[in-house]
């Protein structure tokens, strides 16, 4: 059976037994120790062959963590981690602190009780920030002595930030934010950058550039998986995931001062960029291979990033995120798990009950494509609410097209049983509804180049019609007693692997 789950972190998940933070490498040695991290010694080329490497070896789900070592043409003594999360839900929970033996709907659960948690930043001083180890300034900046990964071959360029975060301020408030976006190398000191409609960082700089002034961001690669978690995630434009990345760990986040900018910088981080972004010095930017397994829209003129200072530990690692199909995509297995925990705190913060679980699979674009809810209906109309208000949510409205309501003795989680719900309780011409002119991604093959980034959404009511729910036949459980007798002679019977764990019970 599985372990009991923790509804907290424990204290001192962020840091060590000598209460030093925890930073990437800290959390290399504990996967390492639990067999979850591959390190390549031999030579390998950042153009096209990490990514051929990396793509054909996490074809086999649970595959490790891979560290690069030996990079072609590299002066810096720099290494690549790849594959940092990916579709591993056990490194995912050895990011936030939770047991990685859970199963994916309890760690949805748990999941849930972690990110109630805010513990805001602290700042240290540069001694003890190991990111300042080496500091560069005007004259010697030159990111192109780093290796930096062309991932397939009709990208548009090298890429120096898929596996980073991106931190801007908010001017009103002060609010710092934190997103992933992607990163391409254009000269030694200049960066473009692919800011996105709708989400944060974008707002923030609109906010500097109308106030007449550039907008100032940081750029932090090989840094604490639980930051990069928080990054990737939907929040409110007045939270900081830095306070929630602090709540995942269990302390705060560490910050220190910046050489060039107002802005602060992540002491703990490998890599760090500080730069400026003007409103009007674009640049032609991309395509890149992205996560919905396509390349993004054709090249086009964007904001870059003027390099101001660089920051880095000795020998750093530089983390990249493969952009691909699930399962070698970074963004798989962790992002459903977090993305779904979100959709139920959005519709259990609106008041709806009855939700009983939720889960954004992965195998659908990444987690972005499909949600499935399950609920306990208890009044009329109830499912088809959920199905409303799931397909809008903060977390879900981003490009997820197919919603489905499931009841709650079927496991959202499992992708055969919603199959089972949809072909014995869905009626095609009665619980199928769709909205339109909803949002969708820029790169949304589905539709007409000048119809995006506006969709639409499918919602599948695989529920049993509430109206006959007091008449409808039950389903085939098992006895609880036979089944508790089972699990317990489970080794007597020599059957591989541990008992399934069994939620739904025939009812005496």
């Amino acid at each position: 059976m599985t372990s009991p789950m923790p509804t907290s972190l424990p204290a001192n998940s962020g840091e060590n037994s000598a209460g030093e933070a925890r930073d990437l490498r800290k959390w290399l040695a504990l996967i390492e120790s639990r067999g979850e991290l591959l390190t390549i010694d031999a030579e390998v080329d950042p153009e096209e062959e990490l990514t051929a490497i990396t793509f054909m070896a996490t074809q086999r789900r649970g595959c490790q963590a891979l560290l690069f070592r030996n990079l072609k043409g590299d002066a810096s003594g720099s290494r690549i981690l790849i594959n940092m999360l990916g579709a591993s839900k056990e490194r995912y929970g050895l990011a936030v602190g939770l047991d990685p033996g859970l199963s994916t709907r309890e760690m949805i659960t748990a999941t849930r009780q972690v990110l109630k948690r805010r513990i805001a930043p602290t700042m240290v001083g540069s001694d003890q920030a190991p990111v300042s180890e080496v500091v560069l300034t005007e004259g010697k900046i030159d990111l192109t002595r780093f290796p930096v990964p062309r991932f397939w071959p009709g990208d548009g360029g090298k890429y120096f930030g898929t596996g980073s975060i991106v931190l801007t301020r908010n001017p009103e408030t002060g609010v710092l934010n934190a997103g992933v976006y992607r990163l391409q190398l254009h000269a030694a000191n200049m960066l473009g950058f692919s800011l996105v409609p709708g989400r944060h960082g974008l707002r923030n700089c609109e906010a500097w550039w109308s106030r007449g002034h550039p907008a100032e961001v940081v750029v932090a690669l090989g840094i604490d998986p639980a930051l990069f978690i928080a990054a990737t995630q939907s929040f409110d434009y007045g939270e900081s995931e830095l306070d929630i990345a602090g709540g995942f760990l269990g302390a705060p986040v560490q910050l220190t001062r910046a050489k060039y900018l107002d802005l602060p910088i992540p002491a703990q981080a490998e890599f760090v960029i500080e730069g400026l972004v003007h409103k009007d010095r674009l640049e032609p930017e991309g395509p890149l291979g992205e996560w919905h397994g396509f390349y993004s829209s054709p090249s086009g003129r964007k904001p870059v990033i003027d390099v101001k200072a660089i920051h880095h530990r000795r020998s750093p690692i530089l983390t990249a995120a493969l952009m691909a199909n699930y399962p070698s995509c970074e963004i798989g297995a962790y992002h459903a798990i977090a993305r779904s925990s979100r959709i139920c705190d959005n519709l259990e913060s609106m008041g709806i009950p009855g939700i009983t679980g939720a889960y954004a699979h992965p195998g659908a674009a990444n987690a972005y494509g499909l949600v499935v809810i399950a609920l306990k209906q208890l009044y009329p109309g109830h499912a088809s609410q959920v199905l409303a208000l799931a397909a809008q949510c903060p977390a879900s409205a981003y490009c997820t097209k197919w919603i489905i309501a499931v009841d709650d003795d079927v496991d959202p989680t499992d992708i055969d049983e919603v199959m089972w719900a949809m072909t014995t309780r869905a009626n095609p011409s009665d619980d199928i509804d769709v909205l339109r002119n909803t949002w969708t991604n820029r790169n949304d093959q589905s539709l007409a180049p000048d119809a995006r980034p506006y969709g639409s959404k499918a919602l599948i009511n695989a529920c049993m019609p509430h109206k006959y729910i007091s008449v409808s036949p039950p389903r085939t459980f098992l006895r609880k007693s036979t089944y508790d007798r089972v699990v317990e002679r489970w080794a007597e019977f020599a059957l591989p692997d541990r008992p399934p764990v069994l939620n739904n019970f025939h009812k005496e």
